[in-house]
Order: structure tokens, then C-alpha cells, then sequence
């Protein structure tokens, strides 16, 4: 799997960890081994910019997320013939990140991990725009954040 996370935040972000949570989260969601991802920390005026340019807001916003190839997660061998394909990219934006980490009831770090992890949900595909959306999406994502951490705190191969 190739994961590029490039800081152009300015904040001090622990880039290998992200790249190995972006790795965890597309082996655990069962997508090909040779799938490509890039993930961008920015700062807030680039992320205000993205968000009105792409999603017609105004004002920042935490996470965005850009799909590519439409690639489905879940199965449990690719067939020989499958192209792995560019999952997409993700603009993240860790100022934003810290500003809501205390209301969610985690630091900053946390925060980043959520966002990574819901970005990279919408790059496969997933919602949260009904309750049954909201509910798959959001039963998924603490999922996977849970085992992160589990596999970061036991030192598990996966995590890495």
C-alpha cells in the first residue's frame, strides 16, 4: 500500500504514525495491498479555500475528502485480474482538529486519528447523509479506531 501523508500544516503532526493508521485502516477495510492514497495536512486558510472551491462553503472545515478509482473495500482476496487503483486524497486540517478535540472529549492527536479515519471512509464510499448511513459510517469508523488503538497499545505487526 502507498500511503503519502505531507505536513504542509505548520503544526508539529507525527506523520509516520498517520501513515501507518492510513495503512491499518485500508488492510482492515480489505482493500488491494498495492492501493494508493494521498493524505495532505493543511492549514486553515488552505482548508477554508478547498472547502468553498470544492464544496461551495464558506469557512474551514476539518476534513475533506477526494475519491479517485470508486474502490469498494471488503473482500477478502483480490482476484488476480484487479487493478489496486487511487483510492483518492484527503485534505485534513489540524488546527481545526485541536480546535474541536476538547468538546469530543480527546486531544488533538485523537481528533486527527477520527478525521483520518472518517476521511478515509468517505474515500470508499461511505455516507452519513440518512441514520442507516450514519449508523454504518459511524459503527465503522469506532470500529477501526478501537482496534488502532489496540493494535498501537499490544505493539501488533498490523499497526505498523
Amino acid at each position: 500500500m502507498s500511503v503519502d501523508v505531507l505536513d504542509e500544516s505548520g503544526e508539529d503532526v507525527d506523520v509516520l504514525d498517520l501513515t501507518r493508521l492510513c495503512r491499518f485502516v485500508l488492510r482492515r477495510m480489505r482493500l488491494h495491498p498495492q492501493t494508493e492514497m494521498t493524505m495532505r495536512l493543511v492549514d486553515v486558510d488552505t482548508i477554508a479555500t478547498l472547502n468553498e472551491q470544492w464544496m461551495g462553503k464558506k469557512g474551514p472545515t476539518d476534513v475533506l475528502s477526494f475519491p479517485m478509482d470508486e474502490l469498494t473495500p471488503g473482500r477478502e482476496e483480490p482476484d488476480e485480474g484487479d487493478d489496486p487503483g487511487y483510492l483518492g486524497d484527503i485534505a485534513l486540517c489540524p488546527q481545526i482538529a485541536a480546535q474541536q478535540a476538547p468538546a469530543a472529549g480527546h486531544d488533538r492527536d485523537d481528533e486527527i486519528a477520527l478525521l483520518t479515519v472518517h476521511g478515509m471512509l468517505h474515500l470508499m464510499g461511505y455516507d452519513h447523509a440518512t441514520p442507516e448511513e450514519h449508523a454504518e459510517m459511524f459503527g465503522i469508523q469506532g470500529r477501526l479506531l478501537v482496534e488502532w488503538h489496540e493494535a498501537a497499545a499490544g505493539q501488533d505487526p498490523d499497526a505498523s
